[in-house]
């Protein structure tokens, strides 16, 4: 019901924030591809909470069991399961929050659809959940490397009304991994981290846009016309935690352009390959993808639950103040940022496989 994404290279991702623990089932991953505890958990360390002076003070070590699937270092292809269990809970903190809703957090969604909720530190809505996601996107970040040569590269593009200066064609994970707020652009960073400082001081959040590229995408991935490339690009990346909003190549900016303006003019390079002079397109037209970067940006809400005291209600209607405790990232886009790679890569090789099964079966 909604928890399984994915249709050749699909994951089922299970667990609660403050329950015994998170992870995922990963079913059709080829066999025989190495993968290590320590190349899961290397993706797993870049979202974990409390690795900075600017996330959530929980310390979790988010230390990955492999239950199945995995043998010998290998794949068997057979259903991967990936669990990490929950130490650090406080679900005290939460007591208030049996009865009073935090204002634009999941409370009182989750009570109006399924009449019961795990209150503990949001349950199933929390962004713990998405563990499970960043570990298999490990393993279809590998096979994607394996397969093509892609890469995928996420970083913090602006934070509030700061903006960082990147190159997506030619920016590093080194780069975006050089300081804790991951802008690559390392003055733009520095006045990032001082900002969500404030903020935190404050009892308040705030957000901003994480930008993605994806390099050496080979052609011909997307399946029109319901299963577009930047259809399912962007249900994946919108169904993380406190997205709200996702822009491709020009996203919103081409509305202001001809078409003359802008449509990527073709050329051949000097390996023969077709090619575009300029890429507002995103690396996808007509649904599928073209060889050239993918290139979206997802914008992120300030973090719901703040120390502000503000304006709500109760489960029974009565209007009450709440002053949320609890340990809560002041801005979650540092974190978000191996969750959108994760997301990206889930889709690429889901459609990898699709396309492979279809169209290179009779070749």
């Amino acid at each position: 019901m909604g928890n399984t994404f994915g249709h050749l290279f699909r994951v089922t991702t299970f667990g609660e924030s403050h329950g015994g623990g998170v992870g995922v089932v990963i079913d059709g991953c080829p066999p025989r591809l190495e993968i290590s505890v320590e190349e899961i958990q290397w993706e797993l360390d870049r979202r974990r909470p409390g690795q900075s002076k600017i996330t959530t003070p929980r310390k979790e070590a988010d230390s990955c069991e492999i239950l199945s699937g995995i043998f010998e270092g290998k794949t068997l292809g057979t259903p991967i399961s990936i669990l990490v269990r929950n130490k650090d809970t406080r679900p005290q903190d939460y007591d208030e929050m049996q009865q009073k809703y935090r204002p634009s957090h999941a409370d009182a969604t989750y009570d109006a659809k399924y009449g019961i909720r795990n209150w503990q530190g949001g349950g199933r809505s929390s962004a713990r959940e998405t563990i499970g996601r960043v570990a298999a996107g490990a393993i279809a970040k590998k096979i994607l490397h394996q397969v093509a040569g892609v890469e995928v590269v996420a970083y913090v593009k602006r934070i509030k009304d700061i903006e960082g200066v990147v190159d997506p064609s030619s920016v590093t994970l080194e780069q975006v991994e050089s300081n804790i707020v991951r802008c690559p652009d390392p003055e733009c960073a520095d006045r990032m981290i001082e900002l969500i400082e404030q903020i935190g001081r404050q009892g308040d959040s705030v957000g901003g846009v994480v930008e993605c590229v994806t390099r050496n995408v080979p052609k011909g991935l997307g399946s029109p016309v319901f299963d577009k490339l930047e259809a399912d690009l962007a249900k994946a990346v919108m169904s993380l935690p406190a997205t709200k909003g996702f822009e491709i190549g020009s996203g919103f900016a081409g509305t202001l352009m001809t078409g003359s303006e802008h449509n990527d003019e073709y050329y051949t390079d000097e390996n023969g390959e077709i090619r575009t002079v300029t890429n507002r397109s995103g690396g996808v037209q007509g649904g599928i993808s073209n060889g050239e970067n993918i290139i979206l940006r997802i914008a992120f809400k300030p973090t719901a639950t703040i120390r502000k005291e503000q304006k709500t209600v109760t489960n029974a209607g009565e209007e009450t103040l709440l002053a949320a405790k609890g340990r809560h990232d002041p801005c979650v886009l540092p974190r978000a940022v191996p969750m959108v790679e994760a997301m990206v890569a889930l889709v690429l090789c889901d459609h990898l496989l699709r396309h492979q099964g279809q169209c290179s079966v009779l070749s």
